[in-house]
């Protein structure tokens, strides 16, 4: 028995609703908990350094998001492969996808890092930051973006965390570095008033602390994902394999982040009380996200290890049930962000036009929340499958399409914000449709393609 064994997940065999449960809810707490530290970050700056700075926090979100979302997307490439070697008990091909992973994930976050340094002003000026925000705006992106590796090393850590059911230690990773982020915050803008300086170099700090604890912890692990720094290097025939899922999974995101920044140069359009209550909003659906999103990791994952020693049944009930507790969650905290919606918006702002701002954005995009679980998990299903082209492209026809036409041939005749937000649930039901369509076609051809279905 491995070391190692309590924490990982045996997602081919027994029940599945309580390994999903065990899977996802301590990756939804990680995910929880890094956005109340983030949320900290915003909350600090708001109240201690003003809307200015707040709005200057917010109207980078989208644009760090389409710099590192590629990046990010493809560690679900690492996920999927190392779940499928993990589950078939492949150590060599394991290890090998492992260090290659790493070693990807280094190289990544250093040239990120060069990009959204010599990047960010040109990036934000063609989003029409407003000018007094945007020299906070480039100084936020540029302390945030030197601390890149740090930031892809740990996601690409945990992603191989992920593929053997472990979910439990990158919540204590993340609690240990959110500490820090809190404690950084507190000192660089109340005590030393560094403004949206000081939260950046908490953010990046609290970073590297997760990536070194991630690290450590592979490296201590005897496991065939255990990590030795010596044999560090790219293996192209398992990059090219984590390619073949991971880069459409990351151009989708991109893709979808580029149409949230053209929302985001819309909502700027309003001033910077608008972008101040938009920050806001979007900070509370970030909640709503991650915490549909931890089912949608546990779907990928329980969905390529059965898939990668046959039991398509089995794979079936792992996309129900997921689809069941996604609803379930998504409906609960999309409800209660409605009807609170004023008080945790007043969290971030006292600021009575912020909050009615932010109050527009959340009463059209909280309670349909669900929508976008649902339209999330069927791609990570495909994704599970080794299928990622496909659904990346339905994903940018339904999403982006729908967004983009809506923000040019809708919005200007009927400029609100609450306008402008109703193209969320339209292009999450869009995009839905296509990939259900899609599922269905690849499940067929799966199973055709073996001949039969495997045992369960």
């Amino acid at each position: 028995m491995l070391k190692n064994s309590k924490y990982e997940i045996d997602m081919c065999n027994g029940s599945i609703m309580d390994k999903l449960i065990s899977f996802s809810l301590p990756l939804m707490l990680s995910s929880i908990l890094q956005l109340m530290f983030n949320a900290v970050d915003i909350i600090v700056v708001g109240r201690f350094s003003g809307s200015s700075a707040l709005a200057a926090v917010g109207s980078t979100t989208a644009l760090i998001n389409i710099f590192t979302n590629l990046f990010i997307g493809i560690s679900l490439g690492a996920n999927v492969l190392a779940a499928r070697y993990f589950a078939t008990n492949r150590k060599e091909e394991m290890s090998g996808a492992v260090h290659t992973a790493i070693t990807f994930a280094l190289i990544s976050g250093i040239v990120m890092a060069f990009v959204g340094l010599g990047m960010s002003r040109t990036a934000l000026e063609l989003m029409d930051t407003p000018a007094d925000v945007i020299d906070q705006s480039v100084t936020y992106m540029r302390i945030y973006f030197a601390g890149m590796p740090f930031f892809m090393l740990y996601n690409y850590g945990a992603a191989i965390l992920r593929a053997v059911g472990d979910t439990k230690r990158p919540l204590l990773f993340l609690a240990a570095a959110g500490m820090a982020n809190v404690a950084l915050d507190l000192l660089l803008v109340i005590v030393i008033p560094l403004d949206v300086a000081g939260v950046a170099i908490g953010t990046v700090a609290s970073q590297m602390v997760s990536c070194i604890l991630v690290l450590r912890c592979l490296y201590k692990s005897e496991g065939s994902y255990q990590l030795r720094f010596h044999r560090l290097g790219i293996r192209w025939d398992y990059l090219k394999r984590i390619f073949q899922v991971g880069i459409p999974a990351g151009i989708q995101s991109t893709v979808i982040n580029f149409s949230n920044a053209l929302l985001q140069s819309s909502v700027n359009s309003f001033g910077s009380i608008a972008m101040a209550g938009y920050t806001a909003a979007n900070n509370i659906m970030s909640f709503l996200y991650v915490s549909v999103n931890a089912v949608t990791q546990a779907c990928m994952s329980f969905t390529s290890q059965n898939y990668s020693v046959g039991k398509y049944k089995r794979m079936d009930r792992v996309l129900l049930d997921c689809m069941a507790l996604s609803a379930g969650v998504s409906l609960v905290l999309g409800v209660g962000a409605y009807v609170f919606g004023s008080q945790l918006l007043g969290i971030y702002s006292p600021e009575a036009e912020v909050i009615s701002c932010g109050l527009e954005i959340l009463s059209i995009t909280t309670v349909p929340y669900f929508l976008c679980g649902i339209m999330d998990l069927i791609p990570g299903a495909l994704r599970g499958m080794g299928h990622s082209a496909v659904p990346m492209v339905l994903s940018v026809i339904g999403t982006v399409g729908v967004r983009i036409l809506w923000i040019y041939v809708f919005f200007p005749t009927h400029r609100s914000l609450y306008f402008l937000f109703v193209s969320y649930p339209a292009s999450w039901i869009a995009t839905i449709v296509m990939q259900a369509i899609c599922f269905f076609l690849v499940r067929k051809r799966c199973v055709k393609s073996m001949g039969k279905e495997a045992a369960v």
